[in-house]
């Protein structure tokens, strides 16, 4: 059993319309899915991702409207990165990045790659991340009728930075229960900070890192709009994670069991500093109930909730997503 890599990261939105807009239009992902949140099917939840929502490219968002700002601190998710093909294509993004006025610092060397931080309406941490030299999982295919260029597109997830109180506590989970290695370690920006450490899982690069930052200076985050839900992280098919789930019990870890998200089957436990980790299955994907040329156009609902449809749909906004 191994963990191939980043599957999606799930955030937190207030308003499902400007987050639509910024994520196709601003950075020109697809949108592959609008559905509901299965545990609350009175808020969307929107998929952005590559050309057919492959795993590894999918940044996902529920709507909570009554989100409130979020106090960045420990025990959180803190960054989502965003690959693209090489470092030419990360000076174009700084330049687009400057034209529409969005808020960046500038591009940066971290463990060796150039990126660009950046932050998008709302004050989600974002980073675009360049794979010049990604030697690992390969990223997706961005959708030819994006916004953006094709060889310029977001080719999926790249490293999820997570900060936390103790980072030896985090880092046994991934190393001792999910099979990651560690492989390296960059400095803190923040001065005397430890070192943030790099692990790796699968084939490694980009697609299959994360980075663990111990900060003893924060108080636990506060999320809000603009915060990440949690991590997913890839295994092969139901298979392989009904012996995750077995795994994480014989850990005596509080899980929620296999759960059947329609598009994809999920585990999901947390960590000792909290942070929500799923572990998710690469199919059946989502082009199972939606023609790939016509993804994200409509409501989409697994068929467990298909008989709620009209119910839901009332309790929703009306959000144009036809292209």
């Amino acid at each position: 059993m191994k963990i191939k890599g980043i599957h999606h990261v799930s955030a937190i939105t207030a308003k499902a319309k400007e987050n639509y807009n910024f994520y196709t239009k601003d950075l020109g992902m697809r949108l592959v899915k609008k559905s509901v949140n299965q545990d609350d099917t009175s808020m969307y939840h929107l998929f952005y991702a590559d050309e057919i929502g492959n795993p590894g490219t999918d940044l996902t968002f529920f709507e909570i409207k009554r989100a409130g700002h979020t106090y960045e601190g420990n025990n959180s998710i803190s960054a989502t990165s965003l690959r693209v093909a090489n470092d030419d294509v990360l000076s174009y993004w700084q330049n687009r990045l400057d034209e529409l006025q969005i808020d960046h610092d500038g591009m940066k060397k971290q463990f060796g790659r150039k990126v660009i931080p950046f932050r998008d309406h709302e004050g989600q941490r974002l980073v675009l991340v360049s794979d010049e030299t990604n030697q690992g999982v390969p990223g997706g295919n961005p959708w030819v009728k994006s916004s953006i260029p094709r060889d310029k597109g977001i080719l999926g997830l790249g490293p999820v930075k997570l900060t936390v109180p103790e980072a030896e506590k985090t880092v046994s989970v991934l190393k001792d229960l999910l099979g990651f290695r560690e492989v390296g370690a960059y400095s803190s920006p923040v001065e005397g900070q430890k070192d943030i450490l790099v692990l790796q899982t699968g084939e490694g690069g980009t697609g299959a890192e994360i980075h663990v930052e111990e900060r003893t200076d924060l108080p636990p985050e506060r999320p809000g709009r603009g915060s990440v839900h949690h991590v997913a992280l890839r295994v092969e098919d139901k298979l392989e994670l009904e012996e995750w789930v077995k795994k994480v019990k014989e850990r005596r870890m509080p899980n929620s069991g296999l759960v059947d998200r329609y598009y994809f089957q999920s585990l999901y436990f947390r960590d000792p500093n909290g942070i929500l980790i799923e572990l998710a299955t690469d199919g059946p994907g989502f082009a199972t109930d939606e023609d790939p040329e016509h993804l994200g156009e409509s409501v989409a609902l697994p068929p467990f909730l298909e008989e709620q449809r009209k119910e839901i749909e009332a309790e929703l906004e009306s959000l144009d997503t036809k292209i």
